[in-house]
């Protein structure tokens, strides 16, 4: 940590030099303008012009990569913010698998375009910027879609129909897409605190928590994605079990559905009430999953473990769920309400 002195200027006016090193790292002169914000935490950030006018790039070497590693890497670039990432070899044309891995790439991310190709070289554009969204809607979006799969996959086993699990299923392209965008937008925001306002924030402090709920978030949606799955697999595409059973399935995923629902309110609301439901929620339901088993009549074992891997999803998800509650209690804490006041 470095420390500079405060200086005086004039009656109303004092001044700080900035570090030599930093300014010439980010190609400030004297002359230049740079950005000054405030959080309302006591935190001042000063930014170089550059930050809010250049386009970021990347150029991968393809050479040493196989398909599936060029593919993760383009991921990876997306999710740093990069604008535009080139994909080339150093000597000769582009392989058909590094080629395929480049469009395979571009269809699991929102806004990514291919703008040049030519043999040698591949330039994808993404067309996303801050301002189109913010983090909060996204994290609902999110929410919902995972909802959606769940409240599908469920019906699916009850009612035996593969075509409503296969539409749970093909939800999970879509769920995946907004979690990757969120990543991008987070990490952007970061390295750009002016970015940080754009997607909803008043300062930067929330945004590793963020990270943390939108990864559970798609968890639960992979949650969702197995219970389709074992509906597809299934004899019959369903479970053996009487009505009444199959009912308090329903309606564990109906409290489930719940709690995700107002952890996820509790986060963007910044609400230490809704955290309270939401442990007051889970308490009701710790012991469904032990309960229906406990209940379950003789059985073959394979049907068992369906049952059992449908019971331990929904627990899960509703575990994540708490995960994003607890992250809820330490965002709305942090600002002054009902409950705290801070000095």
């Amino acid at each position: 940590m470095e420390t500079r002195k405060v200086q005086r200027l004039g009656p109303s006016t004092l001044a700080m030099t900035l570090p030599a090193e930093w300014a010439k790292e980010h190609n400030v002169e004297k002359g230049d303008e740079v950005t000054i914000r405030t959080s309302g935490k006591g935190t001042l950030t000063v930014l170089p012009e550059s930050v809010n006018t250049e386009d970021s790039k990347a150029t991968i070497r393809a050479d040493s990569l196989n398909a599936e590693a060029l593919e993760r890497a383009i991921v990876a670039q997306y999710v740093l913010g990069r604008r535009v990432i080139h994909i080339e070899k150093s000597e000769g044309a582009l392989d058909s698998d590094h080629i395929n891995a480049v469009y395979k790439a571009e269809t699991q991310l929102m806004g990514l375009g291919v703008i040049e190709e030519t043999p040698e070289r591949i330039a994808i554009r993404c067309s996303v910027d801050a301002e189109d969204f913010t983090l909060n809607n996204l994290l609902e979006r999110l929410e919902n879609t995972g909802s959606t799969m769940r409240g599908e996959a469920v019906k699916a086993l009850a009612h035996g129909n593969p075509d409503l699990a296969q539409r749970a299923l093909n939800r999970e392209r879509q769920a995946n897409k907004i979690f990757v965008l969120l990543l991008r937008l987070i990490f952007t925001s970061y390295q750009n605190p002016n970015l940080a306002r754009a997607v909803g924030l008043d300062s930067g402090f929330p945004l590793i928590g963020y990270r943390s709920v939108a990864k559970n978030l798609e968890l639960t949606a992979d949650n969702a994605e197995d219970i389709a799955n074992i509906v597809m697999d299934a004899e019959g595409h369903t479970i053996d079990v009487d009505q009444s059973t199959m009912r308090r399935i329903r309606e564990f995923t109906d409290h489930v559905d719940e709690i995700t629902t107002t952890a996820v309110r509790a986060v963007v609301e910044r609400d230490y009430d809704l955290t309270i439901e939401c442990r007051e929620l889970f308490r009701e339901i710790s012991d469904r999953e032990r309960d229906i088993l406990n209940d379950l009549p003789e059985m073959e074992n394979q049907k068992l473990l369906q049952i059992r891997e449908v019971l331990v999803s929904l627990q899960q998800t509703a575990q994540y769920a708490m995960r994003n509650a607890e992250i809820a209690s330490n965002l709305a804490l942090n600002e002054e309400s009902d409950h705290v006041t801070i000095d």
